[in-house]
């Protein structure tokens, strides 16, 4: 197949928090892209990031996507104080409800198999996007933990629809429920992602994979992507009921608290534990 770099700029172009090269046949590295804010994402790049992965399925000149971030980030999530000026806002958390629901499912239908190559911190969206991935690889040194505790809400988004299945529902609930954070090296003995390797060698390692499943059999490759993954669909239910009551958290006193002890560096003082 004939590999047109220039169709990176056409079908990629309003994607303004990342950025997209093609440096292998069949194979789209993608990167977050404002490292200045650990590469933390705004409202549209959440909802640039919910709709990358159907623009991929449609790009036929990719066969594999490799995601990471530039910097020292894969990607931080969304903006606590962001969070912060909705807590209580009804519209505006069925509105993030929807797009977090559009990233999980959009990752989960997404013909072409996607490696996350994890390089630094990720919360948030970018930490859904690290895990869902079908293949996850993570630097020996980058430690990453999903804090939803740490701010009062429910671990509801990805970590309910892929963390049981992926480390076992024991280690799930007690990593979600005390928020500790996670090396590399556990992170592989745990099961959580598919291999941890030194950073240096993190994106020539994803790459290569890259270029190895990119030179394989595509309807094989993806017809085994869709048929693992009806283990997540089983599992809608579960994901969009633990991802209502993380909004629901949003609306609550403990929110409020976690997320301004959080902007203040300091320990939080939950409401609901007093």
């Amino acid at each position: 197949m004939t590999t047109h770099p220039e169709r990176c700029t056409v079908l990629y172009e309003s994607f303004s928090d990342f950025t997209f090269d093609r440096p292998a046949d069949g194979v789209l590295l993608i990167r977050f892209n404002r490292p200045e804010r650990l590469n933390a994402l705004d409202r549209k790049g959440h909802d640039d990031l919910s709709r990358l992965w159907r623009t991929v399925s449609s790009d036929s000149d990719t066969r594999v996507a490799v995601i990471t971030g530039t910097g020292r980030a894969f990607c931080a999530g969304g903006s606590i104080h962001g969070n912060l000026e909705h807590v209580g806002d009804v519209d505006h958390y069925a509105r993030v409800m929807y797009s977090a629901r559009e990233l999980v499912y959009s990752m989960i239908d997404c013909d072409k198999p996607i490696i996350s190559a994890i390089n630094g911190p990720a919360a948030g969206a970018g930490l859904t996007t690290a895990l869902l991935a079908d293949i996850s690889i993570i630097g020996e040194k980058v430690r990453i933990t999903d804090g939803h505790m740490n701010i009062g809400v429910a671990a509801g988004d990805h970590a309910a629809i892929i963390w049981p299945l992926l480390c076992g529902l024991a280690r799930a609930k007690y990593y979600l429920y005390t928020a500790e954070s996670i090396d590399g090296p556990e992170a592989e003995r745990i099961g959580l992602v598919s291999k941890c390797v030194p950073d240096d060698q993190l994106v020539s390692t994803s790459l290569g994979l890259a270029e190895k499943l990119a030179r394989g059999p595509q309807d094989a490759l993806r017809y085994t992507k869709r048929t693992m993954n009806h283990w997540l669909r089983a599992a809608g239910p579960i994901f969009e009921s633990g991802l209502a009551l993380e909004m629901l958290n949003f609306l609550s006193a403990d929110a409020r608290e976690g997320l301004q002890a959080f902007a203040e560096k300091r320990r939080p003082r939950f409401p609901s534990a007093t």
